[in-house]
């Protein structure tokens, strides 16, 4: 391996050379206690920066084992490190000066929630240490600029290493913190299914954010607090004693006036998937973890999905059991959206009333006499809902502003005024006993035939052959993959730009390797989580080297790529 003082001399040589000249400088160099390797040379300092990664021994970073012993606590540590070495390099970002990037130095941003990141990857078994970042190598014009670099490289980036990635230096009662967090949340998420609950929102609670682009809490903001009669007791690990809003199993319905508090509660649960960090306001919301949104998405594709659930008998004699379109309606859109989770493995909907299509929610009284049942092939959700839990055991949280038909089917039925829960299920159920509603007289709706999952994706032959697919993100709104944009700005439970890029990465992998018209989406979504769990991001990238911009999806969100990707052929 070279040394830190054969980069020096290399730099030297290349001073004031072409920028092209910087790619000498690609390899792996020891820095004191860690090796210092820079992966890509970008070719000009108008363009993204320079790859770079640093690597220390577990011997030498000497964080302890409890802290990455599991993966949730794991991944709270390497969040934990992202955000203290991001925090410190901050103070050195383009203090080294030059053209367009020249002096950039940049790491993952995280959010509120707490994400499996490529930026900082801990082996669990030996404790090594790799940290990816980006530095915009400085350059006049585009003629290299050596010395700025070595003030990156030999005087900023060490001092950010120190003070960032070693134990020694930690503040080791934050990192405690961390780990307990983690540890508690983790062990809530897991209790779920033995109290019978879809999701957990702790007293004490802070569910609104600061405005519609920040994700921060708003300050101030009125605190959760449980109704009695739905109020849950736990004793965590660390933390104790702690009461909380439990949420049964089955269909639950969150009313109330607009404005106060109904969607902050649903928008809280989707994002109860992930853990959060501290300070948060929604450290202890947790949700089942395959939960899914479910929403109308007007104009998405469809691949061949079961829909016969929900639509049937189509006067155009369309095969709805392999349904497939370009341009979906609001209600088609919906059920494919309803279909898909399934497949994916969900066992929770979170509906949001203002975002549904409300010809696959309900049909009212009069619209039922004057277009007869027998005219219309769309069985609406609410006559699925109950079949949904029974047969399925898939449970759905539905936020209702003006359709009180499904008060018959909820078993508890949640009102939020001013922010704050109550529990009016028995008077809700009164009153829809006293109100002579057409939901209590229509025939029984027949139930449907299990939805059928065998959609095969044909080989890519152009992926196959390709070697230069490009990924591209835009955001949380899309990805794309060689000029094929997959949208995904519906796919609400996507909480950060990283997600995308991983996803980009996920489908690349499988148009080139997995899709064989033989194997099945959960097949192929199988393969891939087995190969990222086993061999890591570098193998769904197959670069020589991984990007520092990758956030580990969830399953849900891998099926929901896959489903919205136009290119894929049966």
């Amino acid at each position: 391996m070279k040394r830190s003082e054969d980069l020096r001399q290399l730099l030297n040589r290349i001073d004031h050379k072409g920028y092209p000249a910087y790619k000498d400088t690609a390899g792996a160099y020891q820095f004191g206690n860690y090796v210092l390797s820079i992966d890509h040379v970008q070719g000009d300092p108008f363009a993204a920066p320079s790859k770079v990664s640093v690597r220390i021994e577990g011997a030498k970073a000497g964080f302890p084992a409890e802290m990455m012993k599991e993966t949730y606590t794991r991944t709270a540590l390497e969040d934990a490190l992202i955000r203290r070495f991001g925090k410190e390099i901050e103070k050195y970002s383009f203090k080294a000066k030059g053209s367009g990037k020249s002096g950039l130095i940049s790491v993952s941003r995280p959010g509120q929630e707490t994400l499996e990141r490529s930026a900082c990857e801990i082996d669990p078994d030996t404790g090594d240490l790799l940290f990816r970042f980006e530095v915009g190598f400085p350059a006049n014009g585009r003629t290299i600029n050596a010395g700025e670099l070595q003030k990156i490289l030999f005087t900023f980036l060490p001092e950010c290493v120190e003070k960032s990635l070693y134990y020694k230096n930690a503040d080791k009662k934050h990192l405690e913190q961390v780990r307990q967090l983690a540890q508690d949340q983790h062990f809530i998420r897991m209790r779920l299914d033995e109290l019978g609950l879809a999701a957990f929102v702790a007293n004490g609670a802070v569910l609104p954010r600061e405005s519609g682009i920040s994700d921060r809490p708003m300050k101030p903001a009125v605190s959760f607090r449980s109704p009695k009669s739905m109020e849950v007791t736990l004793t965590l690990p660390n933390a104790g004693s702690i009461s909380g809003m439990g949420i049964p199993k089955g269909v639950t319905l969150i009313v109330g006036g607009g404005y106060h508090g109904k969607s902050t509660l649903l928008k809280a649960l989707e994002r109860g998937v992930y853990n959060h960090i501290a300070g948060d306001g929604r450290e202890y919301v947790i949700t089942d973890a395959t939960a899914v949104k479910i929403r109308a998405e007007d104009g998405r594709s469809i691949k061949h999905t079961d829909i016969s659930m929900f639509i049937n008998g189509l006067p155009n004699k369309k095969d709805t059991k392999a349904f497939q379109t370009q341009d979906a309606s609001g209600s088609t859109s919906q059920a494919a959206n309803v279909i898909e989770a399934m497949e994916a493995g969900t066992h929770l909907f979170l509906i949001d009333e203002d975002t549904s299509a409300t010809n696959f929610m309900i049909r009212d009284e009069l619209m039922a006499r004057v277009v007869h049942q027998d005219m219309e092939p769309i069985t609406p959700f609410i006559d699925r809902v109950r079949e949904l839990y029974e047969d399925y055991g898939i449970s759905t949280i539905l936020v209702a502003g003006s359709c009180g038909s499904y008060f018959y089917k909820a078993d508890h039925i949640i009102q939020m005024m001013q922010y704050e829960p109550s529990e009016i299920t028995e008077q809700a159920k009164q009153e829809a006993q006293r109100f002579a509603g057409f939901a209590e007289e229509k025939p029984k709706t027949q139930k449907a035939c299990q939805p059928v999952f065998q959609r095969r994706f044909a080989m890519d032959k152009k992926a196959m052959q390709s070697d230069r697919m490009k990924v591209k993100g835009m955001g949380k709104d899309a990805v794309s993959i060689d000029r094929d944009t997959i949208e995904l700005r519906y796919v609400e439970q996507l909480v950060d730009s990283e997600q995308t890029m991983a996803l980009g990465y996920l489908v690349k992998y499988a148009k080139k390797h997995l899709f064989d018209g033989k194997k099945d989406l959960q097949a192929v979504v199988s393969l891939l989580e087995e190969t990222v769990q086993k061999k890591g991001f570098g193998a769904i990238c197959e670069s020589r080297y991984l990007p520092c911009n990758l956030a580990l999806p969830r399953t849900q969100e891998i099926y929901a790529c896959l489903n919205r990707c136009r290119s894929l052929r049966s």
